[in-house]
């Protein structure tokens, strides 16, 4: 099992989400998060005045998945949020050593 983790752009999370649907991925975790890259983030102007806003709006994307459907996810988010543009994001893939559904008690790839 693997957590994959992705941070995008906001406007992109509708398209992810469907992606996702499309590739078996039943469940996912949203979290609104402010960050910056290589882009350093960018100026705006606010009644007549110049600001630098370091940390730019994003959303990060959590998502548990069996072994057998990571690659496909990993395509969904990548197809699906891609603008070409700087600041689309990045994906972060990390190993899973135990899952626990509360309700049932289900462990491993059933509690998924």
């Amino acid at each position: 099992m693997k957590l994959i983790i992705a941070v995008i752009k906001p406007f992109k999370l509708d398209e992810v989400r469907v992606a996702l649907s499309d590739v078996g991925v039943s469940g996912i975790t949203v979290t609104e998060v402010k960050g910056f890259g290589r882009q350093k983030g960018h100026t705006e102007l606010y009644r007549g005045a110049e600001y630098v806003m370091d940390f730019l709006p994003k959303v990060k994307i959590e998502v548990a998945v069996a072994d057998d459907v990571v690659e496909h996810a990993i395509e969904a988010i990548e197809k699906s949020a891609r603008t070409g543009k700087i600041g689309d994001g990045k994906i972060f893939v990390a190993p899973i050593e135990q899952v626990i559904r509360i309700r049932t008690g289900d462990t491993g790839s059933d509690a998924l």
